[in-house]
């Protein structure tokens, strides 16, 4: 009765739950969560920055909603100067007002989406004037992620609102053929658009370490692309065409798109099957901005101080 008293249950306590508590859920709890926290510990200094910034910016009810307003109104602006236009002409590059919408729509919701997250990385020549980027050395985080996930402009979110509703009338007024193709390329069109916009910003904010007070030259590409975007590139000149339509590869955010949509035939240097290549223009632009980007932090030797 001793033996059976001391071995079995000493088996069953000390061997299979021994087992059981020790190794399986050991397992368990020291390495996939331990993942997941480790995770979550690298990101909350981003999302503890980005949620004392939009607290920031919403705590002032009144100037915040006059902040929306005015960037709403930047928007209307922008998509009247070519309703004007179209009081005087019937087609622009081959395309009626209500097509252009669906040009302008998708161009404009995605610079606008890509500015609420990266626009304030033009931020970095102001930093490096004051000699304040060495701060962002010394904490454990990727510099250009710092950069990214330093501030937050939700007053931007207005004029991405805006875009939306153009996109949606646009797509509501023209006769498109839908299904899963359709909707696919629709997809596509918007997140490669988010995506070359967001890279003008990390370009831009690169070619800062060379120029240092260039804000105003490299704004001349970001938001002239944003301009060319919202145009149809069939009344761009060939020098525009190689700068907007593939070096800076702003033709793919919003036009190519559309043609495909419409099914319309493409212009010299544009067929109409390059609407479906915004990846391809996507990993282009990144690759230029991160490239930038690299070369200018090698280049940069510090503030000074």
């Amino acid at each position: 009765m001793a033996e059976a008293a001391g071995a079995a249950p000493g088996a069953a306590v000390g061997a299979a739950p021994g087992a059981a508590v020790g190794a399986a859920p050991g397992a368990a709890v020291g390495a996939a969560p331990g993942a997941a926290v480790g995770l979550g510990a690298r990101l909350r200094p981003y999302r503890v920055v980005l949620a004392a910034r939009a607290r920031s910016q919403t705590s002032y009810r009144a100037n915040f909603a006059l902040d929306l307003v005015s960037s709403m109104l930047a928007a209307v602006v922008e998509l009247g100067e070519i309703w004007v236009l179209f009081r005087s002409v019937t087609h622009l590059g081959g395309l009626e007002f209500h097509q252009i919408l669906l040009v302008f729509g998708l161009a404009d919701l995605a610079f606008s989406l890509a500015d609420v997250a990266f626009g304030h990385c033009d931020e970095l020549a102001v930093y490096l004037r004051a000699g304040t980027l060495d701060v962002f050395y010394l904490r454990p985080q990727p510099l250009l992620a710092q950069l990214v996930t330093g501030d937050i402009t939700l007053r931007r979110l207005a004029r991405a609102a805006a875009g939306l509703v153009v996109l949606a009338a646009g797509l509501a007024l023209n006769d498109i053929p839908w299904g899963v193709t359709s909707v696919g390329l629709l997809a596509l069109a918007l997140a490669s658009g988010i995506a070359m916009f967001a890279a003008l910003f990390v370009w831009a904010a690169g070619a800062q370490f060379f120029l240092v007070d260039g804000a105003e030259m490299t704004n001349a590409f970001v938001y002239g692309g944003r301009y060319a975007a919202t145009q149809p590139a069939s009344v761009w000149s060939r020098p525009l065409k190689a700068l907007f339509g593939f070096a800076v590869p702003m033709a793919f955010c919003g036009f190519l798109p559309t043609l495909r949509l419409l099914g319309r035939p493409g212009p010299d240097w544009f067929p109409t099957w390059l609407g479906w290549c915004g990846p391809l223009a996507a990993l282009w632009a990144w690759g230029m901005a991160l490239a930038f980007w690299r070369w200018g932090v090698r280049h940069y030797q510090g503030g000074g101080g």
